[in-house]
Protein backbone atom coordinates (compact mmCIF):
# COMPACT_ATOMS: atom_id res chain seq x y z
CA UNK A 1 0.00 0.00 0.00
CA UNK A 2 1.33 3.62 -0.70
CA UNK A 3 2.07 6.06 1.56
CA UNK A 4 -0.78 8.42 2.80
CA UNK A 5 -1.42 11.35 1.08
CA UNK A 6 -1.98 15.10 1.66
CA UNK A 7 -5.63 15.99 3.39
CA UNK A 8 -6.34 18.56 0.29
CA UNK A 9 -5.49 15.64 -2.47
CA UNK A 10 -7.68 13.36 -0.24
CA UNK A 11 -10.79 15.54 -0.29
CA UNK A 12 -10.28 16.53 -4.26
CA UNK A 13 -10.71 12.81 -4.54
CA UNK A 14 -13.73 12.58 -2.16
CA UNK A 15 -15.25 15.77 -4.31
CA UNK A 16 -14.63 13.07 -7.97
CA UNK A 17 -16.49 10.53 -5.88
CA UNK A 18 -19.00 12.93 -5.18
CA UNK A 19 -18.98 14.44 -8.84
CA UNK A 20 -19.52 11.22 -9.99
CA UNK A 21 -22.12 10.06 -7.82
CA UNK A 22 -24.28 13.33 -9.19
CA UNK A 23 -23.59 12.64 -12.63
CA UNK A 24 -25.15 9.27 -11.26
CA UNK A 25 -28.50 10.74 -10.47
CA UNK A 26 -28.48 12.97 -13.53
CA UNK A 27 -28.17 10.17 -15.88
CA UNK A 28 -29.88 7.59 -14.27
CA UNK A 29 -33.15 10.06 -13.14
CA UNK A 30 -34.49 8.47 -15.56
CA UNK A 31 -35.20 5.23 -14.46
CA UNK A 32 -37.34 6.33 -11.46
CA UNK A 33 -39.35 8.79 -13.33
CA UNK A 34 -39.48 7.73 -16.99
CA UNK A 35 -42.90 5.64 -16.75
CA UNK A 36 -44.50 8.06 -14.55
CA UNK A 37 -43.30 11.27 -17.21
CA UNK A 38 -44.23 9.55 -20.21
CA UNK A 39 -47.73 8.22 -18.66
CA UNK A 40 -48.47 12.11 -18.00
CA UNK A 41 -48.97 11.56 -14.06
CA UNK A 42 -46.58 13.76 -13.08
CA UNK A 43 -45.21 16.83 -14.93
CA UNK A 44 -41.25 16.59 -15.32
CA UNK A 45 -40.38 18.99 -12.66
CA UNK A 46 -42.70 17.55 -9.84
CA UNK A 47 -41.26 13.83 -11.02
CA UNK A 48 -38.09 14.66 -10.30
CA UNK A 49 -38.74 16.30 -7.03
CA UNK A 50 -40.85 13.44 -5.77
CA UNK A 51 -37.88 11.11 -7.22
CA UNK A 52 -35.15 13.09 -5.21
CA UNK A 53 -36.85 12.69 -1.86
CA UNK A 54 -37.48 8.90 -2.25
CA UNK A 55 -33.61 8.77 -3.57
CA UNK A 56 -32.34 10.77 -0.47
CA UNK A 57 -33.94 8.85 2.18
CA UNK A 58 -33.07 5.33 0.71
CA UNK A 59 -30.33 5.12 3.20
CA UNK A 60 -33.10 4.53 6.11
CA UNK A 61 -34.63 1.44 4.54
CA UNK A 62 -31.45 -0.65 3.18
CA UNK A 63 -28.08 -1.99 4.90
CA UNK A 64 -25.02 -1.53 3.35
CA UNK A 65 -24.39 -4.76 1.73
CA UNK A 66 -24.10 -3.15 -1.63
CA UNK A 67 -21.09 -0.41 -0.39
CA UNK A 68 -18.82 -3.02 1.24
CA UNK A 69 -19.55 -5.21 -2.42
CA UNK A 70 -18.07 -2.10 -3.88
CA UNK A 71 -15.46 -1.12 -1.37
CA UNK A 72 -14.00 -4.82 -0.94
CA UNK A 73 -15.39 -7.15 -3.16
CA UNK A 74 -14.28 -6.46 -6.84
CA UNK A 75 -10.30 -5.03 -5.95
CA UNK A 76 -8.51 -6.21 -3.55
CA UNK A 77 -8.29 -3.46 -0.99
CA UNK A 78 -4.26 -4.07 -0.29
CA UNK A 79 -3.86 -2.71 -3.66
CA UNK A 80 -5.99 -0.14 -3.58
CA UNK A 81 -4.20 3.16 -3.65
CA UNK A 82 -5.53 7.35 -4.34
CA UNK A 83 -4.32 6.30 -8.02
CA UNK A 84 -6.26 3.59 -8.38
CA UNK A 85 -9.91 5.53 -7.48
CA UNK A 86 -8.80 8.55 -9.42
CA UNK A 87 -8.53 6.37 -12.42
CA UNK A 88 -11.70 4.21 -11.60
CA UNK A 89 -13.77 7.42 -11.30
CA UNK A 90 -12.44 9.08 -14.44
CA UNK A 91 -13.16 6.21 -16.37
CA UNK A 92 -16.78 5.82 -15.10
CA UNK A 93 -17.40 9.57 -15.25
CA UNK A 94 -15.92 10.02 -19.09
CA UNK A 95 -18.37 7.27 -19.94
CA UNK A 96 -21.49 8.60 -18.15
CA UNK A 97 -21.15 11.97 -19.96
CA UNK A 98 -20.59 10.37 -23.74
CA UNK A 99 -24.07 7.89 -23.16
CA UNK A 100 -25.86 11.02 -21.10
CA UNK A 101 -25.14 13.36 -24.12
CA UNK A 102 -25.98 10.71 -26.57
CA UNK A 103 -29.23 10.15 -24.79
CA UNK A 104 -28.04 6.24 -24.68
CA UNK A 105 -29.22 4.51 -21.04
CA UNK A 106 -26.07 2.56 -20.34
CA UNK A 107 -24.97 1.36 -16.88
CA UNK A 108 -23.52 4.27 -14.01
CA UNK A 109 -22.96 1.14 -12.02
CA UNK A 110 -21.16 -1.06 -14.35
CA UNK A 111 -19.29 2.14 -15.93
CA UNK A 112 -18.00 2.06 -11.97
CA UNK A 113 -17.34 -1.55 -12.07
CA UNK A 114 -15.42 -1.43 -15.29
CA UNK A 115 -13.50 1.50 -13.98
CA UNK A 116 -12.32 -0.57 -10.85
CA UNK A 117 -11.54 -3.65 -13.05
CA UNK A 118 -9.62 -1.72 -15.48
CA UNK A 119 -7.38 0.54 -12.63
CA UNK A 120 -7.36 -2.04 -10.23
CA UNK A 121 -5.79 -4.61 -13.30
CA UNK A 122 -3.29 -1.63 -14.57
CA UNK A 123 -1.71 -1.57 -10.93
CA UNK A 124 -2.00 -5.16 -9.39
CA UNK A 125 -2.72 -7.63 -12.60
CA UNK A 126 -5.92 -9.68 -13.56
CA UNK A 127 -4.87 -11.70 -9.69
CA UNK A 128 -6.24 -8.54 -7.96
CA UNK A 129 -9.59 -8.86 -8.83
CA UNK A 130 -11.98 -10.68 -6.46
CA UNK A 131 -13.83 -12.92 -8.70
CA UNK A 132 -16.83 -13.82 -6.74
CA UNK A 133 -17.92 -10.43 -5.95
CA UNK A 134 -16.92 -9.61 -10.15
CA UNK A 135 -18.83 -12.42 -11.46
CA UNK A 136 -22.12 -11.97 -9.24
CA UNK A 137 -21.83 -8.22 -11.14
CA UNK A 138 -21.48 -9.49 -14.13
CA UNK A 139 -24.48 -12.22 -13.71
CA UNK A 140 -26.60 -9.30 -12.52
CA UNK A 141 -25.97 -7.79 -16.45
CA UNK A 142 -28.08 -10.61 -17.46
CA UNK A 143 -30.50 -11.66 -14.64
CA UNK A 144 -31.67 -7.99 -13.52
CA UNK A 145 -33.24 -7.46 -16.38
CA UNK A 146 -34.58 -10.52 -17.08
CA UNK A 147 -36.33 -10.02 -13.53
CA UNK A 148 -37.42 -7.19 -14.18
CA UNK A 149 -38.89 -8.48 -17.60
CA UNK A 150 -40.50 -11.22 -15.51
CA UNK A 151 -41.88 -9.65 -12.78
CA UNK A 152 -43.62 -6.44 -14.98
CA UNK A 153 -44.92 -8.97 -17.91
CA UNK A 154 -46.56 -11.63 -14.83
CA UNK A 155 -47.98 -8.16 -13.10
CA UNK A 156 -49.45 -6.85 -15.98
CA UNK A 157 -50.97 -10.30 -16.86
CA UNK A 158 -52.43 -10.40 -13.31
CA UNK A 159 -53.73 -6.95 -13.19
CA UNK A 160 -55.20 -7.52 -16.37
CA UNK A 161 -57.08 -10.20 -14.88
CA UNK A 162 -58.11 -8.78 -12.04
CA UNK A 163 -59.44 -5.24 -13.65
CA UNK A 164 -61.27 -7.28 -16.50
CA UNK A 165 -64.61 -5.73 -15.68
CA UNK A 166 -63.46 -1.76 -14.89
CA UNK A 167 -63.69 0.69 -17.48
CA UNK A 168 -60.44 2.12 -19.42
CA UNK A 169 -61.48 5.22 -17.85
CA UNK A 170 -61.95 3.70 -14.48
CA UNK A 171 -58.49 1.86 -14.86
CA UNK A 172 -56.57 4.69 -15.71
CA UNK A 173 -57.68 6.88 -12.67
CA UNK A 174 -57.16 3.90 -10.13
CA UNK A 175 -53.47 3.76 -11.66
CA UNK A 176 -53.16 7.17 -12.08
CA UNK A 177 -52.88 7.06 -7.98
CA UNK A 178 -51.19 3.83 -8.00
CA UNK A 179 -48.31 4.95 -10.10
CA UNK A 180 -47.03 7.59 -7.03
CA UNK A 181 -46.70 4.19 -5.12
CA UNK A 182 -44.79 2.66 -7.58
CA UNK A 183 -42.40 5.45 -8.29
CA UNK A 184 -41.78 5.87 -4.65
CA UNK A 185 -40.65 2.10 -4.47
CA UNK A 186 -38.63 2.18 -7.57
CA UNK A 187 -36.61 5.53 -6.47
CA UNK A 188 -36.58 3.95 -2.75
CA UNK A 189 -34.70 1.31 -4.86
CA UNK A 190 -32.19 3.28 -7.38
CA UNK A 191 -30.98 5.20 -3.92
CA UNK A 192 -30.92 2.44 -1.67
CA UNK A 193 -28.28 0.65 -4.38
CA UNK A 194 -26.72 3.27 -6.45
CA UNK A 195 -25.71 5.53 -3.96
CA UNK A 196 -23.87 2.83 -1.98
CA UNK A 197 -21.37 2.34 -4.82
CA UNK A 198 -19.89 5.62 -3.93
CA UNK A 199 -20.31 4.81 -0.80
CA UNK A 200 -18.04 1.70 -1.14
CA UNK A 201 -15.84 3.82 -3.44
CA UNK A 202 -14.74 6.48 -0.86
CA UNK A 203 -14.95 4.13 2.02
CA UNK A 204 -12.27 2.15 0.42
CA UNK A 205 -10.61 5.24 0.04
CA UNK A 206 -10.15 6.28 3.29
CA UNK A 207 -9.07 2.41 4.07
CA UNK A 208 -6.78 2.25 2.05
CA UNK A 209 -5.13 5.94 3.95
CA UNK A 210 -5.76 4.28 7.14
CA UNK A 211 -8.80 6.87 8.32
CA UNK A 212 -10.78 3.73 9.11
CA UNK A 213 -8.77 1.54 11.50
CA UNK A 214 -8.52 -2.17 11.48
CA UNK A 215 -12.03 -3.01 9.85
CA UNK A 216 -13.81 -1.54 7.18
CA UNK A 217 -17.23 0.63 7.43
CA UNK A 218 -18.66 3.05 5.73
CA UNK A 219 -19.17 6.17 8.15
CA UNK A 220 -22.16 7.82 8.54
CA UNK A 221 -20.67 11.22 7.10
CA UNK A 222 -20.50 9.10 3.36
CA UNK A 223 -23.64 7.58 3.74
CA UNK A 224 -25.29 11.34 3.90
CA UNK A 225 -23.03 12.85 1.49
CA UNK A 226 -23.71 10.15 -0.88
CA UNK A 227 -27.40 10.05 -0.71
CA UNK A 228 -27.39 13.85 -1.25
CA UNK A 229 -25.41 13.90 -4.37
CA UNK A 230 -27.60 10.94 -6.06
CA UNK A 231 -30.58 13.23 -4.98
CA UNK A 232 -29.26 16.52 -6.38
CA UNK A 233 -28.47 14.60 -9.50
CA UNK A 234 -31.61 13.23 -9.83
CA UNK A 235 -33.24 16.41 -9.32
CA UNK A 236 -31.84 18.12 -12.32
CA UNK A 237 -32.67 15.72 -13.92
CA UNK A 238 -31.55 13.69 -17.44
CA UNK A 239 -34.39 14.76 -19.94
CA UNK A 240 -32.71 13.22 -23.21
CA UNK A 241 -32.50 9.73 -21.26
CA UNK A 242 -36.40 9.98 -19.85
CA UNK A 243 -37.45 10.59 -23.83
CA UNK A 244 -35.49 7.25 -25.01
CA UNK A 245 -36.95 5.30 -21.56
CA UNK A 246 -40.10 6.61 -21.11
CA UNK A 247 -41.41 6.80 -24.82
CA UNK A 248 -39.15 5.41 -27.87
CA UNK A 249 -38.76 1.61 -26.26
CA UNK A 250 -42.92 1.29 -25.49
CA UNK A 251 -45.72 3.81 -25.29
CA UNK A 252 -47.41 3.24 -21.66
CA UNK A 253 -50.32 3.50 -19.82
CA UNK A 254 -50.56 4.21 -16.08
CA UNK A 255 -51.28 0.71 -15.37
CA UNK A 256 -48.28 -0.45 -17.82
CA UNK A 257 -45.87 2.31 -16.06
CA UNK A 258 -46.95 0.82 -12.32
CA UNK A 259 -46.33 -2.85 -13.68
CA UNK A 260 -42.67 -1.83 -15.13
CA UNK A 261 -42.09 0.22 -11.45
CA UNK A 262 -43.56 -2.17 -9.09
CA UNK A 263 -41.22 -5.32 -11.19
CA UNK A 264 -37.89 -3.18 -11.12
CA UNK A 265 -38.45 -2.05 -7.94
CA UNK A 266 -38.90 -5.69 -6.26
CA UNK A 267 -35.60 -6.33 -8.25
CA UNK A 268 -33.91 -3.77 -6.87
CA UNK A 269 -35.14 -4.35 -3.51
CA UNK A 270 -33.46 -8.32 -3.43
CA UNK A 271 -30.44 -7.24 -5.18
CA UNK A 272 -29.73 -4.79 -2.88
CA UNK A 273 -30.53 -6.58 0.51
CA UNK A 274 -28.30 -9.63 -1.27
CA UNK A 275 -25.55 -6.83 -1.35
CA UNK A 276 -25.54 -7.04 -5.60
CA UNK A 277 -24.72 -3.72 -7.14
CA UNK A 278 -27.03 -4.37 -10.04
CA UNK A 279 -27.89 -1.61 -12.71
CA UNK A 280 -31.13 -0.12 -12.62
CA UNK A 281 -31.21 1.44 -15.91
CA UNK A 282 -31.10 -2.68 -17.05
CA UNK A 283 -33.55 -3.33 -14.08
CA UNK A 284 -36.17 -0.75 -15.81
CA UNK A 285 -35.51 -1.32 -19.73
CA UNK A 286 -36.17 -4.96 -19.05
CA UNK A 287 -39.54 -4.30 -16.81
CA UNK A 288 -40.65 -1.79 -19.56
CA UNK A 289 -39.88 -4.17 -21.94
CA UNK A 290 -41.89 -6.64 -20.62
CA UNK A 291 -45.05 -4.80 -20.24
CA UNK A 292 -44.50 -3.52 -24.04
CA UNK A 293 -44.48 -7.57 -24.81
CA UNK A 294 -47.23 -7.93 -22.59
CA UNK A 295 -49.39 -6.12 -24.98
CA UNK A 296 -47.88 -7.49 -27.91
CA UNK A 297 -44.03 -8.31 -29.65
CA UNK A 298 -44.61 -5.54 -32.06
CA UNK A 299 -45.25 -2.84 -29.45
CA UNK A 300 -41.47 -3.22 -28.46
CA UNK A 301 -39.19 -0.97 -30.65
CA UNK A 302 -36.67 -3.28 -30.81
CA UNK A 303 -33.76 -1.83 -32.72
CA UNK A 304 -33.99 0.87 -29.85
CA UNK A 305 -33.87 -2.39 -27.12
CA UNK A 306 -31.26 -3.82 -28.74
CA UNK A 307 -28.99 -0.20 -29.04
CA UNK A 308 -29.57 -0.67 -25.40
CA UNK A 309 -28.35 -3.69 -25.09
CA UNK A 310 -25.16 -3.32 -27.16
CA UNK A 311 -24.66 -0.06 -24.89
CA UNK A 312 -24.28 -2.38 -21.68
CA UNK A 313 -22.05 -4.69 -23.28
CA UNK A 314 -19.85 -1.91 -24.36
CA UNK A 315 -19.73 -0.07 -21.15
CA UNK A 316 -17.51 -2.65 -18.74
CA UNK A 317 -14.99 -3.07 -21.11
CA UNK A 318 -15.01 0.52 -22.25
CA UNK A 319 -14.22 1.98 -19.11
CA UNK A 320 -11.80 -0.48 -18.07
CA UNK A 321 -9.86 0.47 -20.83
CA UNK A 322 -10.36 4.41 -20.28
CA UNK A 323 -9.38 3.85 -16.60
CA UNK A 324 -6.47 1.26 -16.95
CA UNK A 325 -5.18 4.29 -19.47
CA UNK A 326 -5.97 6.88 -17.09
CA UNK A 327 -3.86 4.67 -14.28
CA UNK A 328 -0.57 4.94 -16.67
CA UNK A 329 -1.27 8.22 -17.87
CA UNK A 330 -1.39 9.40 -14.08
CA UNK A 331 1.67 7.15 -13.02
CA UNK A 332 3.82 8.33 -15.78
CA UNK A 333 3.03 12.00 -14.56
CA UNK A 334 3.53 11.20 -10.76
Amino acid sequence: MEATIAFPVLAGLVAVALFFDFLNGLHDAANSIATIVSTRVLRPQYAVLWAAFFNFIAFMFFGLHVAETVGKGIVDVTIVTPAVIFSALAGAIVWNIVTWIAGIPSSSSHALIGGLVGAGIAKGGVSSIVWTGLGKTVAAIVVSPATGFVLALVLILLVSWLFVRQTPLAVDSTFRVMQFFSASLYSLGHGGNDAQKTMGIIAVLLYSQGMLGANFYVPLWVVLTCQSALALGTLLGGWRIVHTMGSKITRLNPMQGFCAETGGAITLFAATWLGVPVSTTHTITGAIIGVGAARRVSAVRWGIAGNIVIAWIVTLPATAAISALTYFVTRLGG
